[in-house]
């Protein structure tokens, strides 16, 4: 989904700009017929495609994934990046990314992706222990919304200086802007949201593609 976007202009921002390779939109079709009302799950192709370019702008070559699904932005980044990039996804459901894993093969990224099918805290534990800590280019979170505050503090340290740090949904349907709304997914997002604005270690804006990104570069050191 795209917020705050009329028809008119949604059609005609894909029209100037998207440049989807026939596999994603074929793994995109797949998902809305698979997924059904799961299928808002996914992220726009306009959002994987200004993934994809961030991830060659600072030349992303080890990335992490925290919620894959069916594959589409991890597929979308992967496809952009050349054949030294590794990325590793965290994910908890065989049946979806059972889908992601067919499509990778396909394009032929699928052996320089590596899924890891349990709880991403427990995986993110073990790139600490493993020496990953300041040494990830770009990391996305796209997951249950209850444990956003944890991921996000997990990949802020995992992130190498000037790597990237993406966190889907940051504007959740302007539910975020709705003081009534008191969920605990919500209030998860708020606060990953501010907690981000407030942390001196990351350059911050929140960008209104999709259902909104929180971008975040960790800074180098002694940068203000």
């Amino acid at each position: 989904m795209s917020i705050g976007l009329n028809d008119a202009l949604q059609r005609y921002l894909l029209d100037a700009s998207l440049r989807e390779p026939e596999i994603l939109a074929r793994l995109r079709q797949e998902t809305r017929r698979a997924a059904a009302d799961r299928a808002g799950m996914q992220i726009t192709p306009e959002q994987g495609q200004f993934m994809a370019l961030l991830a060659r702008l600072i030349g992303a070559r080890r990335l992490v994934e925290i919620g894959t699904f069916t594959g589409y932005s991890a597929l979308a980044v992967m496809l952009a990046l050349p054949p030294e990039a590794r990325l590793l996804c965290c994910d908890v459901s065989a049946e979806w990314t059972s889908i992601a894993r067919r499509y990778w093969d396909e394009a032929g990224v699928g052996d320089r992706i590596e899924l890891r099918l349990q709880p991403a805290l427990d995986t993110l534990d073990e790139l600490v222990r493993a020496d990953w800590a300041g040494t990830v280019d770009m990391i996305f979170v796209d997951a249950d919304k209850d444990n956003y505050p944890a991921y996000v503090e997990a990949a802020t340290g995992l992130l190498r200086p000037g790597g990237l740090l993406l966190v889907d949904n940051a504007l959740w349907s302007g539910r975020v802007a709705d003081p009534a709304d008191r969920s605990a997914g919500t209030e998860a997002i708020r606060r990953v949201n501010a907690m981000l604005r407030d942390d001196p270690r990351v350059d911050f804006s929140l960008i209104p593609i999709g259902d909104g990104v929180a971008l975040a570069r960790k800074r180098e050191p002694g940068e203000g």
